[in-house]
Parts: structure tokens; C-alpha cells; sequence
């Protein structure tokens, strides 16, 4: 099992972790602030250093059981296990995939009702797709997505049990991925505050700590992918 810093801080960029076993499908280490990829959101890249060798880290994701996989290029040099090793994010990266999740989450604010059947987070571009037969204007959706950021807004999570979740189907808007079960209890991202709510939903991802953080985006591109499949595309809009 790996432990799995990001949870509790997102905002770790780099810390020293011990090698659980090193092979050319990766390196599994026992804790780490890499992000496996899952949900639709990238796994994390950056760099691996340790005595004598280094390695850049081409994504995390999910390996055995609990295990996070960090994956190296063909024939970089392993780590032995047991050994002592510093991992670093690619931190830029990082904070614009949480940014960008975080934006998706206001996104589905937007559009209550509507189950979400897919989506995918990029540090560019990012996507969700709505069961949706008429969705707002790109207009509209971009005037109401920067007011919600710029309301500063704060964001956090909290946890509820299965059995909670089960009693609340309606928390869940994502029709093709379902929270993840087994440990009894589910993560929730809530915006807003428990009694000034934007939006609250299952999800295990990256996220800021405040709507400003996000900072201005755009609604690029709206397509039709079927009877009541619209994609909504976001930018983020730099400078």
C-alpha cells in the first residue's frame, strides 16, 4: 500500500519515500504526493533522485491493491528497494489540472440535474459531456463560471460512509465512473460553505483551496457527440 499524501495536502510538492519494489513497469514507493491518474484526471509527473542515480517520473498510476506505480522511461536506472528517494512534481502541471478540476466542478453547478457521461482533465483543455438535450450558451456559461470564481469561494472535502452516499444517489453526477468502494467511506469535494453550497460531489482528485485560484476561464467549444450528448470544452485564460 501506498500512502497517499495528496489527500489530506494538495498542495505538497515534493517529499522523501522509501522504494517498495523498483522494475521496469515502475517504482512503488511508500507514500507519495503523486496523483494516480483516475476519474479522467492525468496522473502527475515529475522527477525521482536518490544517491547516485535519477530518473524522471512519466506519470503515476494506480498499480496493485493500493499501490501508486510511478512510471520511468524504458531503460532509466532503478532505485534499489529499500533505498531512500526525494520525489518533486511537476508543479506547474499539477496546480493547472487542479485548477482545471476545479473549474469542472463549477461547471456542473451550472447545469444541475444533468448526469455527467464522461470527461477529462487537461492542464490545456478540459472536457465534460452532459446528458443534456439544449445546454446554455458558451456565453452564459462563461459569465457564470468567472462569477463564481471571483466570488472566492472556499473549497474543501469531507467524508461521508457508503451507506451515506447510498441514502444520497443524488450527490453522484458522473454516470460513467462511480465513486470508488471498498473502504467504507467516500471522499466529498464540497464549494461553498456547508450552509452557502455551490456544489458537492464524490470525487477523489486535485483541487485548489478557493474558486479565485482558479482564475479566469473560457468556454471554448460546445459539440453535439449525440441524441442528448453535448461536450463542454474549458480553457484556462492566462494573463
Amino acid at each position: 500500500m501506498t500512502e497517499v499524501l495528496y489527500r489530506a495536502d494538495s498542495y505538497l510538492r515534493e517529499l522523501m519515500a522509501r522504494v517498495v519494489s523498483a522494475d521496469a513497469s515502475g517504482v512503488v514507493l511508500d507514500r507519495t504526493v503523486f496523483y494516480a491518474r483516475a476519474g479522467g484526471q492525468p496522473g502527475d509527473s515529475g522527477d525521482m533522485r536518490w544517491e547516485g542515480g535519477e530518473a524522471t517520473i512519466l506519470e503515476a498510476v494506480k498499480g496493485e491493491g493500493e499501490a501508486v506505480l510511478h512510471r520511468l522511461p524504458e531503460g532509466a536506472a532503478l532505485p534499489a528497494p529499500g533505498s531512500e528517494v526525494r520525489i518533486a512534481l511537476d508543479w506547474q502541471r499539477r496546480h493547472r489540472h487542479m485548477r482545471m478540476h476545479s473549474a469542472m466542478h463549477l461547471l456542473c453547478s451550472l447545469i444541475p440535474g444533468a448526469g455527467v457521461t464522461g470527461g477529462q482533465v487537461g492542464a490545456d483543455k478540459s472536457r465534460l459531456d452532459f446528458d443534456l438535450a439544449e445546454p446554455p450558451t458558451k456565453e452564459s456559461l462563461t459569465e457564470g463560471l468567472n462569477a463564481l470564481i471571483a466570488a472566492d469561494h472556499p473549497i474543501s472535502d469531507t467524508w461521508i460512509s457508503e451507506a451515506e452516499l447510498d441514502a444520497n444517489p443524488g450527490l453522484v453526477r458522473t454516470l460513467s465512473v462511480q465513486p470508488p468502494r471498498g473502504s467504507g467511506r467516500i471522499r466529498l469535494v464540497r464549494i461553498g460553505t456547508e450552509a452557502a453550497q455551490v456544489d458537492l460531489q464524490p470525487c477523489g482528485g486535485t483541487h485548489v483551496k478557493s474558486t479565485a485560484e482558479i482564475g479566469r476561464v473560457e468556454v471554448a467549444k460546445m459539440e453535439n457527440k449525440g441524441r442528448q450528448n453535448r461536450r463542454i470544452s474549458l480553457v484556462l485564460v492566462e494573463g
